[in-house]
């Protein structure tokens, strides 16, 4: 076995070796694809991307051996890729079962014989066209289909695939989720500048789902195959195990009773959807996720005895989740409890209709005085009974949910989705796991709406409800939800904020589908746009108001801030000259004090015929004047330097020089007399500032 399958691996590898080299294409993940598209058939894969028109199937080659197999006698691709595409171009679809019928009608054509020389090349055929494969993800309802197609396709290519696909008419057939808007039937793929993967959603709100729908629906499912990843609690052991769609619920149970030893009646099961309401159901028609789908098993603890549901105690069903006080018990053939009458189920305890019948869990307790503690309960059992597709529930007070959706910058914006859940109506259960997990309800809540979800089963938590409803949207919205009645529940309130007040939009009740929940979603998306670009433009215009005025504030500031700079910098200018200015003063007034005290404190001038040596002197100051004086011959140099600094000329400022020769007279003792110095009987002096 593990030699078959390491040969099929060289297999494939030389043959997506072989497609690379005659399509061009590099990308290995984009080459399997296209292989995987077409069976591993070769030729059809090349006919898929390069068709034959562009001439890559039509080079002429001859040889009395063109009904050979290009795939040798075992099957194998050939090792070039040269060869591969000349073996194909003689063979055609007939050596490949698995081609397409386009491929097999468009390589019967003839091949000519006096062009048995002709070497195919395939780099010159590539260089000609290489077109853009595209991938498409449809949804519609609770079904994808894959699309393949070349850029230059047009949309209603598209639709065309889908409506075989699908049966539904192109007519009746809306294609949404393209980036652009919405394009015309007319409209080429490569215009639109898509990406190489793509995901759109079909809507048909002219056609109403029937029961005929649905049993196409069931019988195309039945061709498809489920990975049930069942964990075994007790063992904490997860098997992964294949089932073809055709398998039963009950054929499932029987098979973990072999890998597991729990019988089936005392199998506890945890993910089965509500709508599995029977095990004679097929997993086709069960609603259990494709391709994927989670469970989780273990043995009935206390199973209940036969007398009790002899008596009329209603016994579980599959479609009910396992709560704390009520436990899912599946029955095999043969066992006491297979008959489904004695259990007393009706369908009001199926969907959860009344307070004797519903023992799930609640989905919020009773005495959470904390928003966010309930709403943390509510999401964990939301997953719980419906799995973890759903859309993402805002954590906190409706307060909060409401800044988080309305007060946030006018781009940052959202719709506010409020989910009321309401355990004993019909709908809940239906709308939940249709509605409220499809994959398109969820990715289109999850961009462009702020998901709140409160439980109104109980009076007491319906009340809270009602008193938030009045304190953000106002009394006329609390007494609509009053008005509904229990089986017109649930409801999904779509609100959006307003420059005053918020509004309601919409309150669309659980009696709906998916395309009528969508096309709400979407209207309600449309209005909200449009005020949205009110709010950008007005945002905008009154951010660029403040902006200006920031500015012209900021230049105000500048400008008070150099005027007060320039103020501070005079004044201090000013006070330093006053400072200078009475400094210069007292000095004048210090100097002049001074020389008045040396003016008084001289000698008096000595008369010539006194009798005594008298020298006379002529000082010449600096200004060009000359002070004359007579001085005793005997008389201290201190006395001459104290005559010079009364006439205003201190001796620490200016020097006593004679003429000739040249002698500063202040580097002399002060105690000097007159004829020790020289100066006698008369003598020209002349004063110098000091350096």
């Amino acid at each position: 076995m593990m030699a078959s399958d390491s040969g099929s691996n060289m297999d494939r590898e030389m043959i997506l070796a072989d497609f690379q080299a005659c399509t061009g294409i590099d990308n290995i993940a984009e080459a399997i694809t296209l292989l995987e598209l077409n069976n591993w058939d070769l030729v059809a894969a090349i006919n898929g991307v390069i068709p034959q028109e562009n001439g890559i199937l039509q080079s002429n080659y001859t040889s009395e051996g063109s009904q050979t197999s290009p795939f040798g006698p075992h099957g194998q691709a050939p090792a070039s890729a040269e060869a591969a595409a000349v073996a194909s171009a003689t063979t055609g679809a007939g050596a490949a079962p698995a081609a397409p019928a386009s491929s097999s009608s468009s390589s019967s054509s003839s091949i000519s014989s006096s062009s048995a020389a002709a070497t195919f090349c395939p780099s010159r055929h590539i260089v000609e066209r290489q077109p853009r494969m595209l991938h498409f993800r449809v949804d519609y309802r609770q079904r994808s289909v894959e699309v393949v197609l070349e850029d230059s396709s047009a949309v209603g290519e598209i639709k065309q695939i889908l409506e075989t696909e699908l049966q539904v008419p192109m007519a009746k057939m809306q294609l949404k989720g393209w980036k652009s808007g919405d394009v015309s039937d007319s409209t080429v793929l490569r215009s639109l500048h898509l990406p190489k993967n793509n995901s759109l959603y079909v809507l048909t709100p002219d056609i109403t789902p029937s029961a005929s729908t649905s049993q196409n629906s069931t019988h195309e499912s039945l061709n498809q195959n489920f990975l049930l990843v069942i964990s075994h609690r007790e063992a904490q052991r997860d098997y992964s195990l294949n089932f073809p769609a055709s398998k039963t619920i009950q054929e499932v149970k029987r098979n973990i009773s072999d890998l597991t030893n729990i019988p089936v009646r005392h199998q506890q099961w945890d993910g089965w959807p509500a709508s599995a309401s029977d095990d004679s159901m097929t997993l086709a028609a069960s609603g259990i996720s494709y391709p994927c789908h989670h469970l989780s098993v273990c043995r009935q603890s206390s199973p209940a005895p036969p007398s009790e549901q002899a008596e009329g105690v209603p016994g579980p069903s599959p479609a009910t989740h396992p709560c704390t006080d009520i436990h899912m018990v599946s029955d095999s053939e043969g066992d006491d409890f297979e008959d489904a009458p004695e259990f007393g189920v009706d369908e009001s305890e199926i969907f959860g209709m009344g307070s004797s019948g519903c023992r799930k869990s609640p989905m919020m307790p009773d005495n959470s005085e904390n928003e966010g503690d309930a709403l943390l309960h509510f999401t964990a059992e939301f997953s719980t009974r419906y799995g973890d597709c759903h859309p993402v529930f805002f954590i906190g007070s409706l307060e909060a949910a409401s800044q988080e959706a309305f007060y946030g910058k006018a781009r940052d914006r959202k719709l506010l989705a409020i989910y009321l859940h309401h355990d004993e109506s019909v709908l809940s259960n239906v709308f939940c796991s249709q509605m409220m997990c499809a994959e398109s309800i969820v990715s289109y809540l999850s961009q462009n709406f702020i998901t709140w979800a409160w439980d109104v089963t109980k009076e007491a938590t319906k009340a809270r409800l009602l008193t938030m409803c009045t304190r953000h949207f106002g009394s006329v919205v609390a007494q609509t939800i009053r008005t509904y009645k229990t089986d017109q529940f649930p409801l999904l309130l779509i609100v959006m904020g307003k420059r005053t007040s918020n509004e309601v939009l919409h309150v669309i009740q659980g009696n709906t589908t998916v395309d009528e929940l969508m096309m709400r979603l979407m209207g309600a998306m449309e209005i909200f746009t449009a005020q949205q670009q009110e709010d950008i433009k007005d945002e905008d215009e009154r951010e660029a108001r403040e902006m200006v005025k920031r500015e012209q504030d900021e230049a105000y500031r500048l400008s008070l801030e150099a005027d007060r700079k320039k103020r501070e910098a005079q004044e201090r200018e000013e006070a330093e000259q006053v400072r200078l200015q009475q400094i210069l003063k007292e000095q004048e007034e210090e100097r002049e004090a001074i020389r008045l005290s040396l003016e008084q404190t001289l000698p008096p001038e000595p008369i010539e015929e006194s009798g005594e040596p008298v020298s006379k002197l002529r000082i010449r100051t600096p200004s060009g004047e000359f002070l004359e004086r007579r001085f005793l011959g005997n008389c201290k140099l201190q006395v001459l330097f104290d005559f010079v600094a009364s006439k205003g000329y201190p001796s620490d400022e200016f020097k006593v020089l004679t003429t000739f020769p040249r002698r500063n007279i202040t580097q002399m003792d002060p105690g000097s007399t007159l004829l020790e110095a020289k100066l006698f009987p008369q003598e020209t002096l002349f004063l110098e500032a000091r350096e």
